[in-house]
């Protein structure tokens, strides 16, 4: 894969003292937080919840994107429920995910389409392409985080 031709953003963050039970921050202090091994009793977040939560929102942009190219109006309430697991095959760990998308009173043709065309175009979802096993569903409420 070539570089990128134009650089639009770089997110920077600084993890230290113990990786997944330790801290990271980000360069303009804007993140700041505390991680804990995912099943721990630690206060702090992993590295899964945070993937989840950053493909989550790239994937809601993407799907914007993909509306006004099919003059569709999303929903306000348009709600992606992001599930990453780490788990193992062979000794060995990996990644797998779930997308579960609700686009309230758009029609399920519709919101496939549109679930489609952001995952075709979201980068999350060009970087796990190939790399790891993801299903996307279109749910018809999403689920609550408990």
């Amino acid at each position: 894969m070539a570089p990128l031709e134009k650089v639009l953003y770089t997110g920077k963050t600084l993890t230290s003292s113990g990786g997944r039970n330790g801290t990271s921050r980000s360069s303009d202090g804007r993140l700041d937080i505390q991680l804990s091994s995912p099943g721990t009793l630690g206060n702090g977040t992993n590295p899964e919840q945070l993937f989840a939560a950053g493909w989550s929102a790239c994937f809601i942009g993407a799907m914007g994107l993909a509306a006004a190219k099919m003059q569709i109006a999303l929903p306000v309430d348009l709600a992606v429920d992001a599930e990453v697991d780490l788990g193992t095959t062979d000794g060995a760990y990996f990644l797998q995910a779930r997308l579960n998308v609700n686009v309230p009173g758009v029609e399920r043709e519709v919101a496939q389409a549109l679930v489609d065309a952001a995952h075709q175009t979201c980068p999350y979802s060009k970087a796990t392409r190939g790399n790891l096993h993801v299903v996307i569903n279109v749910v018809e409420h999403a689920p609550v985080v408990a």
